[in-house]
């Protein structure tokens, strides 16, 4: 059974950064597509960035630049550095992890409804 706990998020003003981690079971970080996602009340989840087996990255258009996403195969837990922030990154940020064996479409392509196992979330609250 996978278990995400994800922990960093809190209150920051514009501009601050913050770096979210997502503690993971064994064998996850490193065999598992690995996603952070963030919904905004009254929002869809979106999909913030993706890191694939082979830490093949992908990034949500309006982070480029400002977040990077990162794991450590050996201590299992996977990264979200934030930086730039603004009011509207603020959102509940969710850990996520899935494997498609044998699977054509590519981690990076895969959206919230692709992923069964999830942390409990961690809240960023951005001020201006």
């Amino acid at each position: 059974q996978v278990q995400l706990v994800e922990s960093g998020g809190g209150p920051v003003q514009t501009g601050g950064s913050l770096r979210l981690s997502c503690a993971a079971s064994r064998d996850t970080v490193s065999n598992y597509c690995m996603g952070w996602f963030r919904q905004a009340p009254g929002k869809e989840r979106e999909r913030v960035a993706a890191i694939s087996r082979g830490s093949t990255t992908t990034y949500l258009d309006s982070v480029k630049g400002r977040f990077t996403i990162s794991k450590d195969n050996a201590r299992e837990t996977l990264y979200l550095q934030m930086g730039s922030l603004k009011p509207e990154d603020t959102a509940m940020y969710y850990c996520a992890a899935e494997h498609w064996p044998g699977a054509f479409i590519p981690c990076g392509m895969r959206g919230a409804s692709d992923f069964g196992y999830w942390g409990q979330g961690t809240q960023v609250t951005v001020s201006s």
